[in-house]
């Protein structure tokens, strides 16, 4: 479905090659964890099993790259269709969208548990910790200021070459 937006819109609305980059990454940690579930990433579980860890951290990954990635897109849109310049209002409103994305994407997996009753678990891929939703809303967060705090200044010059 992503990728098919991206063809749709390419003619009218090109994003940096940073930002299909980031697309792309993406939708690779997306495509490993459908394959494997997030619970159960063998790259993951070595560490976790190496470093003794309680759990496999790929979705903690995962949910890193969703407010990683995303406040690169909504970063360029609003620069490049809204008045917003770079500043305090458009880390905001960047940090916020991604926040708002992470919550209705719990949301969903929230009513997804409720309607499969048993299979909850399985699809949630909580590993029995009780703050899963809020771990995952939080690396979203972090994920976003990381973008934001590291890639604008390289954000910016590449949005300018698309100018001339």
């Amino acid at each position: 479905m992503g990728a098919g937006l991206l063809v749709a819109i390419y003619r009218r609305f090109r994003f940096t090659n940073l930002v299909y980059t980031l697309i792309w990454l993406h939708a690779l940690i997306l495509i490993i964890g459908g394959h494997y579930t997030y619970a159960e990433m063998p790259l993951f579980n070595w560490i976790r099993d190496t470093f003794e860890l309680e759990r496999n951290y790929y979705d903690r990954l995962g949910h890193f790259a969703q407010g990683f990635v995303p406040a690169l897109i909504v970063r360029e849109v609003l620069l490049r269709k809204t008045t917003l310049g770079s500043g305090g209002w458009l880390t905001f409103l960047t940090v916020s969208v991604c926040l708002a994305i992470s919550a209705a994407y719990e949301l969903i997996e929230f009513a997804v548990a409720k309607a499969t009753g048993t299979a909850a678990e399985a699809f949630l891929g909580t590993q029995g910790d009780v703050w899963d939703t809020q771990w995952d809303m939080l690396l979203a967060l972090l994920g976003a200021l990381t973008a934001v705090i590291w890639l604008s200044g390289v954000h910016n010059k590449l949005l300018k070459q698309l100018k001339h």
